[in-house]
């Protein structure tokens, strides 16, 4: 299977593919029960309140009928950079029997025109350490590994 890009298509989430999103989700979490499908109603409320920011959005890549790609874009105002705009590309993941054809490109890239059309002077995105796999994809995407990150969880 190979995917043109005349034959994928991409979107803003709808709540109707919220059980697909978390699935993918799920395919792609490097941590067993961090998603919980059973609890759809708390991913409905977040798509509706990431929707009803202008500056933020849930992609999701279509092939032949169904949703088999997905990745957040958040858009946010520097103080740095005389006050720019930045934007975060977020959990992109693709359905592990549509991966390496060219959905994911077309999911990062369409994120990209989308932050450049915001104003952005820059995207960025971070990647879990174990996914050696997605960092070749992000660099042969024009994005270059730059710094360490850190997370601090609450609660």
């Amino acid at each position: 299977m190979s995917a043109s890009e005349e034959t994928i298509v991409v979107r803003s989430a709808r709540p109707a593919d919220v059980p697909r999103l978390v699935e993918l989700l799920e395919h792609g979490s490097l941590v067993e029960g961090k998603e919980d499908s059973s609890a759809l109603g708390t991913y409905e409320a977040a798509l509706a309140e990431i929707q009803a920011s202008p500056s933020s959005d849930v992609l999701v890549a279509e092939f032949e009928g169904g949703v088999v790609g997905v990745c957040q874009l958040l858009v946010f105002r520097h103080f740095q950079a005389r006050g720019g705009r930045c934007a975060e590309i977020e959990s992109v993941h693709v359905h592990p029997d549509h991966r390496s054809v060219g959905i994911g490109g077309r999911l990062l890239e369409e994120a990209v025109a989308r932050a450049a059309a915001a104003g952005c002077y820059r995207v960025q995105l971070t990647s879990n350490l174990a996914r050696s796999d997605a960092h070749r994809f992000y660099v042969r995407h024009g994005f270059e590994p730059t710094h360490q990150g850190f997370k601090r969880l609450l609660g």
